[in-house]
């Protein structure tokens, strides 16, 4: 299993139910692929450093994702047709960065002083 951040960044006129069920939807995606979502940080609505789409203001969601890398194909896919989606980026986390969040693998034990 591999462990991925996923940044969405919904049109800042989207209400929060449309947030949610691309949200939900993006969740049944990834679980059908056999992954999970380990853990979903919404940083809301932020301004954006330039107009895109003639709009100044986003709502930031960033999801971890620990799944195999195939499954995600869907997802981009889906997220890219979304018209409520102005920006989404996929990064694969590297395996040290994963396990010290403690999404993969084990922690090492604490050392006795």
């Amino acid at each position: 299993m591999r462990v991925y951040e996923l940044m969405i960044i919904f049109d800042g006129d989207v209400e929060d139910t449309a947030v949610n069920e691309h949200l939900a939807n993006v969740g049944r995606l990834v679980e059908v692929g056999g992954g999970k979502i380990a853990k979903t940080d919404r940083w809301g609505r932020r301004r954006f450093a330039y107009e895109i789409n003639h709009k100044w203001e986003g709502i930031y969601v960033v999801l971890e994702i620990v799944t195999e890398g195939r499954d995600l194909h869907e997802v981009e896919r889906v997220l890219h047709l979304a018209d409520d989606v102005v920006r989404h980026k996929t990064i694969r986390l590297p395996e040290k960065e994963a396990t010290r969040r403690g999404l993969i693998g084990e922690t090492a034990p604490a050392q006795a002083g």
